[in-house]
């Protein structure tokens, strides 16, 4: 690793988030793009990601939650900021006091973000959201009508303008998918409805990562991507990031713990379910599923040590898990890369997601807050896999 002798880290790269963002608006020049940075950007740190979006020509930030919103004025990110997910009594003045636009989906929220509004003697910044046929949150096509009209009324009124009309696509991951047109018909007619009204949104969006890759038709004013400002792909379905020019920003690594030789048939870790096959070298790495390491990983996640890829013998730990290294020597210290960009020879994010049955969203997103984020710039100067950066 290093002289700072970290036990883990997750080494992120911000060139590569800049790079991401700049081949994304590429995808969709006659459009504004918003850099999601939800849950801690994806697991790679919201501030600093988010500043490098900013930077790479991204207008717009979106959170999930208030406070995540909260986290990214109180950092000093000044720019339009939009927060979705939003609960009875939740934090609307405050939302309202730091221009952060905010997403209804029914008349309760826009009864709550009214109050607020007359209370801050300031209009809301609101977008409304339709759903076209994810079955989350947005308004039901039966309804729209209704909130369209009262939203109108409430911006008539001074107590709120609507920025925005938005949705979200089910499927657009799996291209073709006959969804898609569907919902892009909905969300059409949920705009004529809105115009019809008087409704003169700045922004109109539903493209979320996939779409903004392989659906111009969805574009319209605005496109939102979130794993792809992180180098990751959102299907194999869609393709592997480099058809894209996306490049993963996170790379997991750690130091190994303990190198040692055993005899054949010497079980490894809880259960057993590993024994050796003949005289070996296990490898300690310090990560388990309290770092985010998927337990379901056991005796299939890949990770390079030595020059070569292994797999996690036996069952993964809270804190550690084991790998073989068959013939082949290490020293305590010696670096483990559970995945990064791949061009070095280690696995990837989506290999760690094939492994374990699930997506690469959730492989990124989960490492946990026991491994320090260090932030590195290659464009400034390539540290690589062992090199220092700033930390969080």
């Amino acid at each position: 690793m290093n002289e700072t002798a970290m036990r883990a880290r997750a080494a992120i790269d911000l060139a590569a988030v800049r790079s991401n963002v700049r081949a994304l608006r590429r995808r969709a020049p006659g459009a504004e793009l918003m850099a999601v940075v939800k849950s801690d950007g994806y697991g790679h740190g919201a501030v600093r990601c988010g500043r490098a979006a900013r930077a790479a020509g991204a207008s717009w930030l979106g959170t999930a939650l208030p406070e995540e919103a909260f986290a990214l004025r109180a950092a000093g990110d000044t720019g339009r900021l939009m927060c979705w997910l939003w609960t009875p009594g939740g934090p609307w003045h405050q939302a309202i006091e730091q221009d952060i636009d905010v997403s209804v989906s029914g008349l309760w929220a826009l009864r709550e973000v009214t109050v607020a509004a007359q209370a801050c003697a300031r209009p809301a910044r609101v977008q409304l959201k339709v759903d076209t046929g994810l079955g989350r949150n947005g308004c039901q096509p039966a309804d729209w009508p209704e909130l369209i009209a009262a939203a109108r009324a409430a911006e008539v009124a001074g107590e709120l303008t609507v920025t925005g009309v938005w949705s979200h696509f089910a499927c657009a991951d799996e291209p073709g998918h006959p969804s898609i047109p569907l919902q892009l018909t909905a969300f059409r007619q949920a705009l004529a409805d809105a115009a019809v009204v008087g409704l003169r949104p700045e922004v109109r969006h539903i493209a979320n990562t996939p779409a903004l890759l392989t659906l111009p038709e969805a574009h319209f004013d605005l496109v939102r991507s979130g794993i792809g400002v992180y180098g990751v792909s959102p299907s194999p379905e869609i393709g592997i990031p480099e058809d894209f020019g996306l490049r993963p920003a996170m790379t997991l690594e750690a130091s190994l713990a303990s190198v040692k030789r055993v005899p054949g048939g010497h079980g490894v870790s809880y259960g057993h379910h590993y024994t050796t096959p003949g005289d070996t070298t296990l490898a300690l790495v310090p990560l388990g599923y309290a770092d985010g390491i998927p337990r379901h990983a056991s005796g299939s996640g890949p990770v390079l040590v030595a020059g070569k890829w292994r797999t996690v013998a036996g069952r993964i730990a809270m804190d550690q898990f084991v790998v073989d290294l068959g013939g082949d020597g290490a020293r305590p210290g010696d670096p483990a890369v559970l995945f990064g960009p791949g061009d070095r020879g280690e696995p990837t994010a989506e290999d760690w997601a094939r492994a374990t049955g699930t997506i690469g969203y959730e492989i990124v997103t989960r490492i946990g807050t026991r491994v320090p984020r260090v932030f590195l710039d290659s464009e400034v100067h390539d540290e690589g896999v062992g090199g220092q950066g700033g930390r969080a």
